[in-house]
């Protein structure tokens, strides 16, 4: 059923349920990092626990994203988004009633898995449900709407923090469940893809994710473990990445088909969003404690103090997609990474005492600027790069690419930067370590734009133009499916 109009009662309730189904996953990415200083005071949780709090989210995400998409496609999209949703919601509630840190990262990982089902889910449906006229409409309004919700997220948490305490920038998410599951079940029509399907790729999947967990891990735990540990963890790791690769290669039904990095530009760009998307997790990750550890400011503060990038994201994002389709992708995605980079050390400036307007803002509106530079033109140019039909993999791969990178990153950094264990509780030796720490992040902006400038050209006239242009998430690119179809076939 493709043929509900936006202006309908209908139309206006699937709008709804899918802006508040990704809303719940979109917020709570942004919500927890300013929450981590006070999870780890009230868990007596070390900087490793709190690197996991994170990174068990986006671990399962990451690598079940692609497969999330397929099984909606297959056995129904609402279906498997209402699963995702009552599957988020479940895993909230463990996450706000933990006891534990152990308990906390195993849920934070369930949580993942919903995200998977519920993120590609939202749009998909969107796309399968409304009439043709209406379904550019459709998505930018749920994009814009989305992208608000990114917005108020670092605030609600900060103000969920402060007041109610942490547990409920978790169990905020289920009664948000309670609205949007009975909404879809009763007001969103189904929709799979009837055509014939191979088999799931699920030792692919499964490879992946571990591969990416016993990295994460080694990179963790080599902070403050021993080498009988981390050096086992780590070839454990290279050998599933390995055998990820031969599995793809070999499979009748890869999700990950090696065939498409063969169009150099879509292998380019997702160099340059690997490049990006890592200094952007580590960024967000280690500045929220900054804020709060070094800064002195209050979980509220610290949320509010990053509006400026998420807003001029969701001001002038559109306008960048424009221009680039004008002018080609080249100098966007050459200039974006240095102006994100000359953020990152506009950074140093923040210390003990900052002040907001004369230190943080500078930072923050010259790190949007870059976003808004290059966000919008990195996803036009992904999709431009290989044939239409394929749009939806593209994306997805590129997603996942995104939060891999942010995942490898918030691992990396800490031991890059030389944080022990307490760094987070001691204000200078977190502040020292900070410092060094945005340097790499610079660096890795740096490599990104070389490698953008040497290797990104002006797509093919006649390619398409995405649809979703309107960017409010800051840790991940959108999902952009194909017309009528799920976006991660």
């Amino acid at each position: 059923m493709s043929d509900v109009r936006l202006a309908s009662p209908q139309g206006k309730w699937i709008l709804l349920t899918t802006v508040l189904g990704s809303s719940m996953a979109m917020v709570d990415s942004t919500v927890v990092n300013v929450a981590l200083p006070r999870i780890g005071r009230d868990l007596d949780a070390d900087l490793a626990a709190l690197q996991w709090t994170v990174n068990a989210y986006m671990l399962t995400l990451a690598g079940l994203i692609l497969l999330g998409g397929s099984l909606g496609d297959r056995y129904g999209r609402r279906r498997i988004f209402v699963l995702g949703v009552v599957w988020f919601a479940a895993a909230s509630l463990l996450c706000g009633l933990a006891p534990d840190v152990g308990v906390l990262v195993a849920a934070r990982a369930l949580q993942g898995i919903g995200g998977a089902l519920l993120t590609p889910g939202s749009l998909a449906l969107i796309q399968a449900s409304f009439h043709p006229d209406d379904r550019a409409k459709a998505v930018g309004l749920w994009s814009g709407f989305g992208g608000i919700g990114a917005a108020v997220g670092p605030f609600l948490g900060g103000w969920l923090v402060d007041g109610p305490g942490w547990r409920w920038v978790f169990l905020i998410n289920v009664p948000m469940a309670l609205v949007c599951a009975p909404i879809a079940v009763r007001h969103v029509p189904e929709s799979a893809d009837g055509r014939k399907h191979g088999r799931f790729d699920v030792l692919g999947a499964a490879l992946g994710a571990v591969a990416l967990a016993l990295v994460t891990y080694a990179l963790i735990e080599a902070g403050d473990g021993s080498l009988v540990v981390v050096v086992p963890a780590a070839v454990a790791g290279v050998a599933a990445g390995v055998a990820f690769v031969l599995v793809e290669r070999r499979s009748p039904d890869p999700m990950m088909p090696p065939d498409i990095f063969g169009s150099r530009q879509f292998t380019a760009v997702n160099l340059v969003t690997l490049c990006v998307y890592a200094a952007f997790g580590g960024f967000f990750f280690l500045t929220a404690l900054q804020l709060q550890v070094v800064a002195g400011y209050s979980a509220l503060e610290a949320g509010t103090a990053l509006l400026p990038t998420t807003a001029l994201m969701l001001l002038f994002s559109a306008r960048s997609g424009e221009l680039a389709q004008r002018i080609g992708p080249r100098i966007p995605l050459t200039v974006g990474p240095l102006l994100c980079a000359a953020a990152m050390l506009m950074m140093l400036r923040v210390g003990r005492d900052a002040s907001y307007l004369a230190d943080v803002v500078p930072a923050l509106l010259v790190m949007g600027t870059g976003m808004v530079t290059l966000v919008a033109p990195l996803t036009a140019t992904v999709l431009a790069s290989v044939d239409t039909a394929r749009a939806g993999l593209a994306s997805g791969i590129n997603n996942a690419a995104a939060r891999a990178a942010g995942l490898i990153a918030i691992a990396a950094l800490p031991l890059l930067a030389g944080m022990g264990p307490d760094a987070y509780r001691s204000a200078s030796a977190f502040d020292h370590a900070f410092d060094r720490a945005m340097l790499w992040c610079a660096g890795v902006l740096v490599v990104g734009s070389v490698l953008a400038y040497a290797t990104v050209r002006r797509p093919a006239p006649g390619c398409r133009r995405p649809e979703c242009l309107t960017h409010g998430s800051i840790t991940a690119p959108p999902l952009e499916p194909r017309a009528g179809k799920g976006p991660l076939e």
